[in-house]
């Protein structure tokens, strides 16, 4: 087969309509193989060609074949030096993805060969093929017909986040035929869409959906990688959750999914993994980076370069403090937001993307890239801002152009509801936006992205459900998963038919969505949290691909209120700026008025005391938001006005009776939320006026509008 020498650039499978172009980078590389698969037939074996790239220029190998299009199954074998003790790993034995994949064919069949040493003996070396256990890389066509697409472009301000698992969302739903369940085809189905608008949320975040791999010791237990975080291909979407075939049309596939929630009004963002690959530690297999340029992709241990440095404890962590690991996240980041027009990022563990020498470093050269990227730097960015590493708790330390999953808005909010002392003020704080966090270094309060549950963790229902985590179907002794949970289960461990339990409980997730939804910042709802959904206490569905961890649709009907509930507060929320402010609020006088544009109230209707925020007993107090206080500006620069609303929260067991504040803040209010009565078939909808008391019962929030 002849091959001409190509360029070095771009790297990856280049299809022109004529033939590929293949360039991969490595710099210590003496020689490195193409290697070609076909199919002889069904039934037959499956040949490989080889055939030598034949040009080095800048580190990068490369050649053009003619002939080679959209579809070729192809991966590379490295020739060069193999010292482990000194960090080099190359061996031609091992078929290695192409790091530029922009798809990938097939799954790993675990065996001996993918290691380059015998097992028993990690300092052998194993020459054993790996071709046939290993994936392909497969070549694509780029072109798709963008014409119609219009990214919605939503400001943070009116973001409402959805964080969603592909398959786990449509699995079940028995409007979605059997073929397109758990698949990007699935997810863009109109009865998912349909559900999506209805809910009102504005952007679905999706569990990594880059591809990755299934680890031996899950695969060997009869488990998976159900979440998938563990990726070794960061420019092909993950080929399990294609339905219509892997040959390289999972790339179409994913484009008509994200076209899809576009033309319905919602973005897609991507939840990534660029901390580390699925190549583990030293005893991992050889898949793609550790053989094509161990030091250059990986961090290793100074002075033992043998083992790597891992501050994500999968076993591994990859080297941003290389130039071509650097370009690859860029280059990968880019293709996404370019090629498959995604909306923004996820970034998992992101503060191990910052360092490049020991401790976080916020002027790391990771963050430099992205901020002058013309292109990365205008698409939502929101960090995971912790990793295992020691310093690794992050959150308010990122730079300004990014947002954060605030893990602090989650745990106070959590202890607040459950009637934690002293949590009072520190609620206060992160139901306006975590000005503490966040103001300093000129953020606003839109860089806190507001969660009360994730995929990691317990589903709402559990959150309220269980005082412990039941993970014994992981098989790993219930040892896995967070054990401090701040959760509550109101009585009972699990499943009850306890009615004053039950009806306790909903009343809680009401309180936990209404919080959540009239909090300052960006709100991220979990998937099915909506529905009810319950993976029965286990808080590390990680490895559980099927029922426990999948949306049982079948749980809709049964929670029809606390869906509208939901969506309820959701256009509420879309509704009324005061909620969704683009500044903190200053605690001061609005001009023209004696009101500030927040107050804190105790329930008899006068201002906190510092006594009254220092107490440590106290968990009950009415806020103020005065709609005619908002600082913000409309699109055409015009002031922006709202309805002021008086909220009082009583998370305390036993009932408060509230007095409504003087008129200054309003003549005339009437209720339109109560987590205590979510229909407001009992609420007194008639206007009440300053000095007439509201009986709150204990465990709920009641929201009035100011009428007059």
């Amino acid at each position: 087969m002849h091959i001409w020498p190509g360029s070095a650039y771009p790297l990856g499978a280049s299809f022109d309509g004529g033939g590929t172009n293949f360039a991969i980078f490595s710099e210590v590389a003496e020689r490195i193989e193409l290697c070609l698969f076909d199919d002889d037939g069904p039934g037959m074996k499956t040949t490989e060609t080889r055939v030598d790239l034949p040009e080095r220029n800048g580190l990068v190998w490369h050649g053009y074949l003619p002939r080679i299009g959209p579809g070729q199954r192809y991966g590379y074998r490295v020739h060069g030096p193999y010292q482990p003790e000194a960090g080099l790993r190359c061996n031609p034995a091992k078929l290695l993805l192409d790091p530029y994949a922009k798809a990938v064919d097939g799954r790993i069949a675990w065996d001996e060969a993918l290691f380059s040493y015998r097992f028993g003996d990690p300092t052998s070396r194993n020459d054993a093929d790996s071709a046939p256990f290993a994936m392909t890389s497969v070549v694509t066509n780029p072109f798709f017909d963008w014409s119609d697409d219009r990214p919605p472009r939503i400001p943070y301000n009116e973001t409402v986040i959805y964080e969603a698992h592909v398959k786990g969302m449509t699995m079940r739903h028995p409007g979605i035929p059997d073929d397109v369940q758990g698949t990007y085809a699935g997810l863009a189905h109109p009865v998912m869409i349909r559900h999506l608008r209805n809910l009102g949320v504005t952007a679905v975040e999706l569990m990594p959906v880059h591809q990755f791999v299934h680890d031996s010791t899950l695969v060997e237990r009869g488990l998976s990688n159900y979440w998938g975080y563990n990726t070794i291909g960061f420019f092909a979407p993950h080929n399990d959750y294609a339905c219509f075939g892997t040959r390289g049309e999972q790339v179409l596939e994913f484009k008509t999914m994200v076209r899809t929630l576009h033309r319905a009004g919602i973005e897609v963002i991507l939840d990534v993994v660029y901390n580390h690959t699925a190549e583990g530690n030293h005893l991992g297999p050889t898949l793609s980076f550790r053989g094509i340029d161990n030091q250059a992709y990986y961090r290793l241990v100074p002075g033992d370069p043998q083992h790597y440095y891992d501050t994500t404890g999968t076993g591994n962590s990859f080297n941003v403090r290389h130039h071509e690991s650097l370009r690859l996240i860029m280059d990968s980041l880019r293709y996404w937001v370019t090629e498959m027009h995604v909306d923004g990022f996820r970034f998992d563990l992101a503060s191990a993307l910052a360092r490049e020498f020991h401790s976080v470093d916020r002027l790391a050269a990771f963050f430099d890239l992205v901020n002058q990227d013309p292109i990365v730097s205008q698409v939502k960015l929101i960090a995971e801002p912790w990793d295992v590493g020691e310093g690794g708790y992050q959150v308010g330390g990122f730079p300004p152009l990014w947002t954060e999953w605030n893990g602090r808005y989650r745990d106070t909010v959590r202890d607040f509801w459950r009637g934690e002392p002293a949590s009072l003020g520190e609620f206060a704080s992160r139901f306006t936006g975590s000005s503490d966090l966040y103001e300093a270094d000129g953020r606003r309060p839109l860089a806190s992205i507001n969660f009360v549950t994730a995929h990691d963790g317990f589903t709402l229902h559990d959150l309220v459900s269980y005082n412990e985590k039941h993970n014994e179907a992981n098989g790993e002794g219930n040892r896995d998963g967070e054990s401090h949970n701040r959760s509550w289960n109101h009585g009972a461990e699990g499943p009850t038919d306890d009615s004053e339990i039950r009806i306790l409980r909903e009343r809680q997730k009401r309180n936990f969505i209404a919080t959540l939804l009239l909090s300052q910042g960006v709100p991220m709802i979990a998937h099915g949290d909506e529905l009810g959904r319950t993976q029965q206490g286990n808080n590390n569905v990680y490895c559980q691909d099927d029922e426990l961890s999948w949306i049982d649709w079948a749980d809709a009907r049964e929670n029809e209120v606390l869906t509208e509930f939901t969506a309820r507060l959701v256009a509420m929320r879309q509704a009324h700026p005061v909620f969704r402010r683009q500044r903190f609020f200053q605690s001061r006088a609005i001009r023209g008025s004696s009101i500030n544009d927040i107050a804190w109230l105790r329930p008899d209707g006068q201002q906190m005391s510092d006594d009254d925020w220092n107490g440590g007993r106290a968990q009950s107090l009415a806020i103020f938001l005065n709609g005619e206080g908002i600082p913000d500006r409309d699109e055409v620069g015009e002031r922006v006005i709202d309805d002021s609303f008086l909220l009082l929260v009583n998370a305390s067991p036993h009932q408060m009776t509230f007095t409504l504040p003087d008129q200054d803040y309003g003549r005339v209010w009437e209720v339109v939320v109560d987590t205590a009565d979510p229909l407001l078939a009992h609420a007194r909808r008639r206007a009440s006026g300053p000095g007439e008391r509201q009986r709150v019962p204990g465990r709920t929030m009641r929201v009035l509008q100011r009428r007059y």
